[in-house]
């Protein structure tokens, strides 16, 4: 009874000298066990921050702070790689916004887009409609033609539902009601395919095709079917507008800067709390983007995330170039990567996201559906990206390359190739206006069906139809689409040869 007050003095000594002296080995009392070494902390540990120091196990002010900076510092960085799709939303309404195509208006690449917008790993073969669809106000209807690929993705780019030919529409056409969230009102009981989003923001996207080659049937059937207009309005609905987007110079892409944490916490504090969900929510909130308060880093917390967005940019690169799981491979001895790892459009496995994988994609690409990653033969879309020729080496924008595309493509529609510039994901702006090829271009074809296809600064002799400009001193990347992939490709009974270097 007498020896507590002891124990206590003889602590708080020690305790106050620890700044200059370690412990001493802790006396033995009664109730004293062997404790596992592997349970304790010690005094000094060397990491890759740096020295860390402790005082029995108590991290020294100086340690504590700057753990705290590095804890900040990986949040910002994992803040940075998981907001991407947010970031890229809401670059691609600020486009749509200066575009005009918002609310009850549409804006159509109605020529087809080309190098002059930049959006993420667009394509130059499809007629695009766009459309910033707000549900603040109430639920919103969507009237779709047929034969589209449409799809509509939440204000965090999650899948919200597909409209034509993947949707419940079957591609005949079809009345959708997007219902908010939180929403109490009473809906239509019957006539309209009722899909409830976790966001109010929310892009409806879609593909019309072209005929031969030409868009004008494709904007034709758009303007004289598509439809936006709140339920409010059902009973007389205001006319639905349309904005030429083709030719417009636009960017859509989000910043790599310090600016992407502003842009990440617009949605923070325009959607309800939570709506990313909770974990998520929580690293957002750690670096101080919380809903109903203003982000304003101070001057320490600004130095430390104008490095972690540095960092996670970095890494987001490595991740989108050079990734390290060998599922992204299509083929194992090839170099074409695939956009959905595992097939799952929710970058799913057992149960486990996999963040490098949604990462990836959302880095280079735009617009989630399931249409994109499910086997769906003859019906959706399949990618196959390259960022590294036969030989493992990025691409050269001064060398020449040839890509023998095999006889027999399976697909049910078309297939093309673009170039894309490496910096912003973009297509390649060079004297071409369409930095693409096509099946529906009339390429020349080898005497077997098969073709090859050129790229480099200058068009190889007589080859100029097969041909995509390339820029001397500058990287590049290229996508293989297919519309209606069949089976072979699935199957990979057809393969896609690497892209080889050569001299024309």
């Amino acid at each position: 009874m007498n020896r507590r007050p002891k124990i206590l003095s003889h602590f708080a000594i020690s305790l106050a000298l620890s700044s200059s002296y370690a412990f001493a080995a802790p006396p033995t009392y009664k109730m004293t066990t062997p404790i596992p070494p592997e349970i304790t902390t010690p005094d000094r540990v060397d990491t890759r921050i740096g020295q860390l120091n402790f005082t029995d196990g108590v991290p020294t002010p100086e340690t504590a702070q700057k753990l705290y900076d590095n804890l900040d510092f990986t949040r910002g960085v994992e803040a940075f790689l998981n907001g991407i799709p947010g970031a890229s939303l809401v670059a691609i309404r600020a486009g749509l916004r200066e575009a005009g195509a918002v609310g009850n208006t549409i804006g159509v690449f109605e020529s087809l887009m080309d190098s002059k917008s930049l959006f993420l790993t667009a394509n130059t073969e499809t007629v695009y409609f766009w459309n910033w669809m707000d549900l603040k106000d109430g639920p919103v209807v969507v009237e779709t033609p047929p034969n589209i690929l449409g799809v509509v993705d939440d204000f965090w780019f999650r899948y919200v539902t597909d409209l034509g030919n993947a949707g419940p529409d079957k591609g005949k056409g079809g009345k959708f009601l997007f219902v908010p969230p939180g929403y109490k009102g009473e809906l239509p009981k019957s006539g309209y395919y009722i899909v409830k989003s976790p966001t109010f923001g929310n892009l409806l996207f879609g593909r019309a095709f072209m005929k031969n080659g030409d868009p004008g049937p494709g904007v034709a059937s758009l303007k004289a079917h598509l439809r936006v207009y709140p339920l409010s309005q059902a009973s007389a609905p205001a006319p639905t507008n349309f904005v030429n987007l083709s030719g417009r110079v636009m960017n859509t892409v989000h910043a790599n800067n310090i600016k992407f944490y502003e842009e990440v916490n617009q949605i923070i504090q325009e959607e309800p709390a939570g709506a990313y969900g909770p974990d998520m929510t929580g690293i957002f909130a750690s670096i101080g983007m919380e809903k109903g308060k203003p982000f304003a880093p101070d001057a320490r917390m600004t130095k430390i995330l104008t490095d972690a967005v540095a960092v996670g940019n970095a890494t987001a690169r490595a991740i989108d170039f050079s990734n390290r799981d060998k599922a992204v491979l299509i083929y194992p001895d090839r170099h074409w990567n695939t956009p959905f790892i595992g097939g799952s459009y929710e970058w799913l496995n057992n149960g486990a996201r996999n963040f490098d994988a949604r990462t990836m994609f959302f880095y280079a690409a735009t617009v989630d559906t399931p249409a994109m990653a499910v086997a769906m033969p003859g019906i959706g879309s399949q990618y196959a990206a390259a960022n590294f020729d036969a030989a493992g080496k990025p691409f050269d924008g001064g060398k020449d390359y040839t890509l023998h595309v095999p006889p027999n493509v399976p697909v049910n529609n078309f297939w093309s190739v673009v170039l894309y510039d490496t910096q912003t994901r973009s297509m390649l702006q060079t004297d071409q206006q369409f930095p693409s090829l096509s099946s529906e271009k009339g390429l020349l074809k080898n005497p077997d069906g098969s073709v090859d296809l050129y790229f480099g600064p200058k068009a190889p002799p007589g080859k100029e139809s097969n041909w995509v400009q390339t820029i001397p001193g500058k990287s590049w990347l290229t996508i293989f689409r297919l519309y209606g992939p069949l089976g072979p490709w699935f199957d990979k009974s057809w393969k896609l040869n690497d892209i080889t270097e050569t001299s024309f």
